[in-house]
C-alpha cells in the first residue's frame, strides 16, 4: 500500500503518513485507530511504545 492510498483510506495528507513514518509525528488516538483497524491489527502491534516514558 503507498503513502498517499493509507493517507485517503484513513482521511489525512500524504505528508502526515510520512511524517509518522519519520518519527516526526505522533498520530493521534483516533488515527492511530483508523491505521490498525485498516490492517486487522490492534494499536500496539502497529505502533511501537517502548521509548514512551510511563506516567
Amino acid at each position: 500500500m503507498s503513502q498517499e492510498e493509507l493517507a485517503l483510506a484513513v482521511g489525512v495528507s500524504r505528508q502526515t503518513i510520512t511524517s509518522l513514518e519519520c518519527g516526526r509525528y505522533t498520530a493521534s488516538l483516533v488515527l492511530a485507530y483508523k491505521i490498525a483497524r485498516l490492517f486487522g491489527l490492534s494499536i500496539e502491534e502497529v505502533f511501537d511504545f517502548s521509548q514512551v516514558e510511563e506516567l
